[in-house]
């Protein structure tokens, strides 16, 4: 059967693991903002890591039960309930007919992500259900637009499991002062060791212009010797440096290609973390060895199993 959205919040998106092998004609890979809680929603359901899910930013989202489940809630603390009852994050919850599912403002980070046992049977473009709104695509009407009231949110229903957490080791902090590991590359070599120090030793500001494209920071402007360059492809967590010094941490939703020099690239997994923070956030760079983030990265992927089905926990 199917939740029905009563209040479908402020932005609320259908999100899997995103959409792969389509950026040379322009299409960009969407996906969860936080890939951490993206994944250990599924795994706390013993969902494939790549079943897909809400992703709730703000919050604001209401929702009716119309078959039993079990549901996992994780990432930001965005006031979850069940039925009035107020409910943690990082948690899996069964859930009956009738039952209203509902969130209300950020308490604590700024995304939290819903997935329902089995993963939700939402349309898929290009082999994903992953919404952009910019390329108008995904989403359950493959439009790329957010849920509205009225939408079926459809699931098989199934017996409901024991309540599940995640480990309190793996559940960040997200009021925590925060360092994004950085790999040089792109353009670096056009940013002088003067203006390559002032960004490292700098703090930077998350500014208001924030969204699932990019990060825009305010602070001490660093500047390339390049006035611009032949348009190229991005890469997830490309920084890139306009012409006002201010760098733009390019996200899920990114263009594919740009012409503003990059002064390298942070990390797939500190990438997913900036993006909990809320205007107003101060941010550090730090210099990461790449050997060091492709190790970090095959560990990850190998505990969650990344690239691999697994088998549902019955």
């Amino acid at each position: 059967m199917a939740f029905k959205v009563i209040n479908p919040g402020l932005m609320t998106v259908t999100e899997d693991f995103g959409r792969f092998g389509y950026q040379h004609i322009g299409v960009t890979t969407g996906g969860p903002m936080d890939e951490h809680a993206f994944l250990w929603a599924n795994r706390l359901l013993g969902n494939s890591f790549d079943s897909a899910q809400l992703e709730i930013t703000i919050g604001q989202l209401s929702l009716e039960v119309q078959q039993p489940t079990t549901i996992a809630i994780t990432g930001g603390d965005l006031g979850a309930s069940i039925n009035g009852k107020r409910i943690k994050p990082w948690f899996s919850y069964p859930v009956d007919s009738g039952d209203l599912i509902a969130f209300n403002t950020a308490v604590n980070g700024l995304r939290a992500y819903l997935a329902v046992k089995g993963g939700f049977d939402f349309p898929q473009q290009l082999g994903s259900a992953s919404t952009v709104s910019r390329e108008k695509i995904g989403g359950l009407r493959s439009d790329g637009k957010k849920l509205a009231p009225g939408d079926l949110l459809n699931y098989k229903p199934t017996h409901p499991l024991p309540h599940t957490s995640v480990p309190s080791q793996f559940i960040p902090d997200y009021q925590a002062p925060i360092t994004l590991g950085v790999i040089p590359g792109y353009q670096c070599d056009s940013f002088s060791k003067a203006e390559i120090s002032k960004f490292f030793s700098s703090e930077y500001e998350v500014s208001a212009d924030i969204d699932r494209m990019g990060y825009r920071l305010s602070g001490e402007p660093v500047h390339s010797s390049l006035d611009g360059i032949i348009s190229e492809g991005i890469s997830y967590g490309a920084i890139q440096i306009p012409k006002d010094g201010q760098p733009i941490i390019l996200l899920r939703d990114r263009q594919t290609i740009g012409g503003y020099p990059k002064i390298g690239c942070v990390t797939s997994l500190d990438a997913a973390r900036i993006s909990q923070r809320g205007p107003g956030t101060k941010v550090r760079f730090a210099l990461k060895d790449i050997h060091e983030a492709e190790a970090d990265r095959m560990i990850y992927n190998n505990f969650f199993g990344i690239g691999r089905r697994i088998a549902p926990v019955n």
